[in-house]
Order: structure tokens, then C-alpha cells, then sequence
């Protein structure tokens, strides 16, 4: 197996080349590997009335309140495809659920669906045979207004804090409940959005207080999707907030895309990027494939957490990980996701059959997989090839370019026999990541100003400025190591700059 998935970055001279612009460390290549599950089920959305629920099922719809959803797709380039598709395909399970467009409020950048890269113009797709989960998606918040500030806004209900989109909010009441998902890249502390600044957990999880202290709903269930994302909320996610989370991945390690070029199973041979990630298909196909009248909030997350973990490997793969209310998850679904009538004789859950293997990819190393599957597709000679060529060296140049400025940092800071170990020391589970989230933003900012972007792959560091932080570094004194580590550096640069952002 190792041999075969082994091939999905490395084929046709790729380590030559790599090998040739000195790009990138065999330690951090997220090699494909095997998963077995279920085969999805895959259909059209169509629109239900919450009025169809089948009387002989155990559970009812006679529920008081509203169901209320914020979809959140935080990224943007056509490298980060699987992202939007993933929202894409969460809104469509959810209106076939009987949730109204009025109560699902949709972040994306949209800037996939019609890329020129996009061999379906006007479609999206979410599996390798898959439909459309583009068609019917309402633009919210598109572009410069999937933002942080009007994320908060949408989920306190605030329409007067709202810049630009639709202006529509989670006007939500005291018996609704509430389901948002995210989905991006993320690292120890800090969850991605294509316009700055990050989603930093401090934040969010203030939010979260300040809407519980509304009394304006009765429970919320978030399932969130990113690298590190068990961070959001290891130690100050409080349990009395009625709220239940799941995340992709612990605080410490990547998650997982998939559907990719050269996986089992395949895109289509015309796409070049990854249509999904992992722990977002194993919920979704989960969800349709399902009673969800009958299935709870904690069978889907046991069915989820094996297929995520590679059969409970972790070989390639990350820990689902659940925080905040546990008594949420006796729940059934429904009550959160909504009730297809379609699915009433669908079984309860999983039951543990094994049907199809699937393969995956470091979320990390998904963006160089799509550089490198459209530099091998362009003619030898071509402008294109050349631009591309050019954006596969900075991008891997970029990524050591942080990671050495990184390790001489921490020993400027800690000496060369402790830095390195002071940096990358991760805290007792149920710790929070720093105890001065202030102090982890300035000095983030602070590396920035002289060492350039971290982007989505260099967020992985926020663990060494947290630990900065909790080593009591003054800032002149970080200040002093980023000008030592980065003087004279100028390559700060973004994919973005060549149209083909990852």
C-alpha cells in the first residue's frame, strides 16, 4: 500500500525536480493513503417541508423552533476547491433536510465555480461522481465579505454590526436551535479566512459567550474543519454554553483532503484539484445516507471518527475530537440537520460496513499537489508552465523560508540546545494553546511585518509564537530575533499573485 500511495506525489520526475529547486522535506509531504468506507450517496437536492416526517419513525418534528445554519468556507483559489464544494454540499443536505434558505446563512469567497481552471463552468462538485451542489447556493457573503467581523455579526444576530452581503443573520430565539460548519485551512489557534485577519480562538469563543448570554437559542452544534481546529477550543471551550463541538483534527495535528488526482477513488481526469476533505465528506455522506431521525449527534460522530482516523490507524489521517456539551449528543440529528422523508428507510447508522477504500492528502501539502498537476497538464515551452514553474519555487521556497526563520529565531530566543524543543512544546491535553491570546496576536503581527505572510501552510508555527508567549519573551526581544532571522528578506509573496492561489 505504502509503495502504491506513495506514487500520488512523486510520479513523472516530480522528485527531480523538487529535489532540483531544493523545495521541499520529505518529512513534510502528506503522502495519499488508504481508507476504507462507505460509498456515498450522492443525489439532487431538492426542497422539503420539515412537514414530511414519516409517523411511524421514533422520533417527531413537533420540536418548537427554528433551525438556523451558518455555512463557512474560509479560504479562496481554485487549489482550495474542496473547501467550497464541502459548503456547497452541506447547503443542499440541509435544504433537503426542510431547513429554508432564510435560515442558512452561506460565507464563500465564490470565486471557484466559475475559475477559468473549473473544466464545469457554473458547477461544483463534492465526489468524484457526484452531482452539481453549486445550483440554488445563495451568495451571502461573498468575496471581501467573508471576513471575521461579519461572521461574528451573523451569528450574535447583529445586521447593523454587517458590512456588504446579503445581510442576512441568525435572527435566532430562545427555543431555535442552531448547526454552523467551517471549513478551511487553520493552525494552533487560528482558523484561515481569505481576507484578513484570522479567526483567532479567543475571539470566537467570546462570540460564542456573548450569544449564549442573549438567550437567544436553545443548543447549537458546530462541526468544524481545519488543521490544529481541536485548538479552537482545547481548554476554554466552557461546557455550560449548550453547545456541542466536533473538530477534524486534535491540537497538534493536520486533517485531511480527499478526492484527489490520482487517488482511489479518482476526480474526474479533467480536474486537477481536490474535491473534498476528509472528516467534511465522512459527516455529510454520513448525513445522506442515513435516517437522521433515527441516528444521534454521537453515532455520527463514532462513525466519523473511524473513517477520519484510517480505521483507527491514524497512519495518515487525524483524532475527531468533541468539546463543550456532552449531553448534546444523545440527540438525534434531525434536530440540527433537518429530516429528508427520502431517507426514512435509511438505516439508523453505519454499523461498522466496510465498502469502499478512499485515499487522502495533508491538507498542507493538497496545494502542491494542484501546482504540480497543472505544471505536468501545460505544453513543455508554454507561458503558463513557466508562471507555474515559477509559483511552485516561491511557494516552496516561501514554506523554508519560514520554517528556517522559525528555528533561528527560537534560538536567538532559547539557545541552540533548547529552541527548537521551547517552540514546539505542546501543552497537557484540555490546556489552553497560550495564556495571553493578545500576546499571540501581536507577536504574529509582529513576525509578519519583517518575515513576510505565514499563509495557510505557515500557520502551523502558531504554536512557536504561543510559546513565546508563555515563556514571557518581550516583544522588543521577538522584535530583535525576526529582524536577525529575516533581514533583508523580500520575497513576501501570496499564490494569489499568479491567479492560481491554493
Amino acid at each position: 500500500m505504502a509503495i502504491r500511495v506513495k506514487t500520488l506525489l512523486f510520479y513523472d520526475g516530480f522528485v527531480m525536480l523538487f529535489l532540483m529547486l531544493s523545495l521541499i522535506a520529505t518529512t513534510e509531504v502528506g503522502l495519499a493513503a488508504s481508507l476504507n468506507w462507505f460509498e456515498s450517496g450522492i443525489r439532487m437536492p431538492t426542497e422539503r417541508d420539515e412537514a414530511g416526517a414519516d409517523n411511524n419513525d421514533d422520533a417527531d418534528d413537533s420540536t418548537p423552533g427554528i433551525r438556523w445554519a451558518v455555512l463557512v468556507a474560509g479560504s479562496r483559489g481554485y487549489g482550495n476547491y474542496r473547501h467550497q464544494a464541502d459548503v456547497c454540499h452541506a447547503y443542499q443536505l440541509l435544504r433537503r433536510g426542510g431547513l429554508k434558505e432564510e435560515n442558512i446563512v452561506v460565507f464563500m469567497y465564490d470565486d471557484i465555480a466559475n475559475h477559468e481552471l473549473n473544466p464545469r463552468p457554473g458547477v461544483i462538485i463534492n465526489h468524484p461522481q457526484g452531482d452539481d451542489v453549486y445550483a440554488g447556493v445563495p451568495k451571502d457573503y461573498t468575496g471581501e465579505h467573508v471576513n471575521t467581523e461579519n461572521l461574528y455579526a451573523v451569528l450574535l444576530g447583529n445586521k447593523s454590526a454587517v458590512k456588504g452581503g446579503s445581510g442576512k443573520v441568525v435572527d435566532s430565539k430562545p427555543n431555535d436551535r442552531i448547526f454552523l460548519y467551517y471549513a478551511d485551512h487553520g493552525g494552533p489557534g487560528v482558523l484561515g479566512m481569505p481576507n484578513m485577519p484570522f479567526l483567532y480562538a479567543m475571539d470566537f469563543i467570546g462570540v460564542l459567550k456573548k450569544k449564549h448570554a442573549s438567550g437567544s437559542y436553545k443548543e447549537m452544534v458546530m462541526y468544524v474543519e481545519a488543521c490544529e481546529s481541536g485548538s479552537i477550543f482545547e481548554g476554554i471551550m466552557p461546557r455550560d454554553l449548550n453547545i456541542y463541538v466536533t473538530t477534524a483534527s486534535n491540537a497538534q495535528e493536520s486533517s485531511f483532503g480527499t478526492y484527489c488526482p490520482g487517488m482511489d477513488p479518482s476526480p474526474p481526469p479533467e480536474y486537477i484539484t481536490c474535491l473534498g476533505d476528509l472528516y467534511s465528506v465522512a459527516w455529510i455522506e454520513d448525513s445522506e445516507t442515513h435516517n437522521l431521525k433515527r441516528e444521534t449527534v454521537e453515532q455520527q460522530y463514532k462513525t466519523v471518527k473511524a473513517r477520519t482516523s484510517n480505521g483507527n490507524t491514524y497512519n495518515i489521517g487525524s483524532h475527531v475530537m468533541q468539546y463543550g456539551n456532552p449531553n448534546i449528543t444523545a440527540e438525534k440529528l434531525y434536530l440540527y440537520q433537518g429530516f429528508d422523508p427520502a431517507s426514512v428507510n435509511f438505516p439508523p447508522h453505519s454499523n461498522g460496513l466496510i465498502r469502499k477504500r478512499m485515499d487522502a492528502i495533508n491538507q498542507r501539502d493538497a496545494e502542491l499537489l494542484f501546482l504540480w498537476e497543472m505544471y505536468k497538464r501545460l505544453n513543455d515551452g508554454s507561458d503558463k508552465k513557466t508562471q507555474i514553474l515559477k509559483q511552485i519555487t516561491h511557494t516552496t521556497k516561501h514554506r523554508a523560508h519560514l520554517d528556517s526563520s522559525i528555528d533561528l529565531i527560537g534560538t536567538l530566543l532559547f539557545g541552540p540546545k533548547k529552541g527548537g524543543n521551547i517552540l514546539k512544546h505542546v501543552r497537557e491535553p484540555g490546556s489552553p494553546l497560550v495564556d495571553d491570546w493578545n500576546c499571540l496576536k501581536s507577536m504574529v503581527r509582529l513576525f509578519e511585518t519583517h518575515c513576510g505572510s505565514l499563509t495557510q501552510n505557515g500557520m502551523k508555527h502558531m504554536r512557536a509564537f504561543a510559546n513565546v508567549c508563555n515563556n514571557g519573551v518581550e516583544q522588543a526581544l521577538l522584535e530583535e530575533a525576526c529582524v536577525a532571522a529575516c533581514n533583508g528578506y523580500n520575497g513576501i509573496w501570496h499564490p494569489s499573485n499568479l491567479g492560481y492561489s491554493a
